[in-house]
């Protein structure tokens, strides 16, 4: 059986997780490849573009660029990420060269596969889904907003009065393009399965859920004393761990939570034994203030210096407003780092409250810095360390997700 995974990229949060995917399924001998925009990866399965032409289109982000221009349109739009998919590419006559028996969609956006040519396969889809975007009028997380239940249209985050905006433009090409897709709709996390299944697009659409995957030798933990000495960071110190490529671009993030939460914990006693650190993101031209002592690691790819980050800390944060199954929490769990988030989206089926880290009311700072000193003043700091070490190895090996995949492809094929 050759699956053929289609994603925009092979790096990021989505295209990790779909090579990741794809390594697994490999290690099961079943023939698996990539096609990208942009590839990242050494992986020889992962295919991108060949010509001169197209590999100068995507290093200069061209599609991406060319199908955002009708946004332009909408001046008082926020900034969060917004795809209408309307260019035509040629991604279905390179599917039709490799001949897979399944196409699995992941993450298709930045003008990588238009809403038309997803309806013009000739194989059974199965389609995980990496945010909302398949379901919605072009945004990737609606925050508040629920109009993809019905039809989308006068989009908050266009900031749009009009009820036949872009977005049920984009919305209505979906209802058309769609109709008669051979598809199955995958999510890593129950949170996105329930918002699928409401939604107008997918409400008849057979919906699975199965959770991302992770290498567990890769991802353990490393005793803390030697990462941190590995990293120059302090031996005497309580230490945060944050991660995000961009803190203050994307509110989603929830950066201004925490900023919110460090300032509960600087006026609480013992502050002074407490410092943060933060990957993803190099130390910004204006500082940003954080009201403890703070480290910046800059940006990371590689696995393994992922994984002494990880061990490196007493606790990770991930204050996200809206999340799928963000694999920052998933790594830091399998690394044995207790984690603290919001319970909200898919971190309920990541995080065990006060078990393997601390899942705090929804949008309430305060709880959020309850979380983390609790994590920090548990008495039983192994037990939570054990169990999300244990929580990784019982529900996201690379293995148990790429052996219910195979299960889907086989039964679909």
């Amino acid at each position: 059986m050759k699956v053929l995974h289609l994603s925009e990229s092979d790096g990021g949060g989505a295209g990790r997780a779909t090579l990741r995917l794809h390594q697994g399924l490999q290690r099961l001998g079943v023939e698996s490849q990539i096609l990208v925009q942009l590839k990242y990866s050494d992986n020889l399965a992962v295919f991108s573009p060949q010509t001169t032409l197209e590999k100068a289109s995507a290093k200069l982000k061209l599609p991406e660029r060319l199908d955002a221009l009708p946004l332009k349109f909408y001046r008082q739009r926020n900034a969060a990420d917004f795809s209408l998919q309307w260019l035509p590419e040629s991604i279905i006559s390179k599917v039709a060269k490799l001949s897979p028996d399944v196409v699995n969609l992941h993450w298709v956006c930045h003008g990588y596969l238009s809403i038309e040519s997803i309806a013009k396969f000739k194989k059974p889809i199965v389609w995980t889904l990496h945010d909302m975007w398949a379901f919605t009028g072009g945004c990737h997380y609606s925050q508040e907003c629920d109009r993809y239940i019905n039809s989308c249209g006068a989009c908050p985050q266009l900031n749009s009065g009009k009820s036949h905006d872009i977005s049920r433009w984009v919305w209505q090409r979906k209802l058309k393009a769609w109709q008669n897709l051979n598809l199955t709709i995958v999510t890593p996390s129950t949170w996105l399965a329930k918002c699928a299944s409401s939604s107008s697009l997918f409400q008849d659409v057979r919906v699975e859920v199965i959770p991302n995957g992770l290498d567990t030798q890769q991802y353990k933990p490393i005793p803390q004393q030697v990462a941190r000495e590995l990293l120059n960071l302090p031996q005497d110190k309580q230490l945060i761990l944050f991660g995000a490529m961009y803190p203050n671009s994307d509110r989603r993030k929830g950066f201004h939570w925490l900023q919110q939460a460090l300032q509960s914990i600087k006026k609480s006693e013992g502050h002074d034994l407490i410092e943060v650190v933060i990957f993803g993101a190099a130390p910004p031209k204006e500082p940003i203030e954080l009201e403890l002592p703070s480290h910046y690691l800059g940006k990371l790819n590689d696995d393994i210096a992922l994984a002494v980050v990880y061990s490196a800390a007493d606790v990770f944060v991930a204050p996200s407003t809206q999340d799928n199954l963000p694999n920052t929490v998933m790594e830091a769990l399998a690394c044995g780092t207790p984690c603290v988030a919001f319970n909200i989206g898919g971190m309920p089926d990541m995080i065990e409250h006060q078990h393997n880290g601390y899942l705090a009311q929804a949008f309430d700072s305060e709880d959020l810095a309850r979380g983390m000193i609790w994590v920090l003043e548990n008495q039983d700091t192994n037990h939570l360390r054990h169990r999300a070490r244990q929580k990784a190895e019982q529900e996201f090996t690379l293995d148990l997700q790429a052996r219910r995949y195979e299960s889907l492809y086989l039964e679909r094929n």
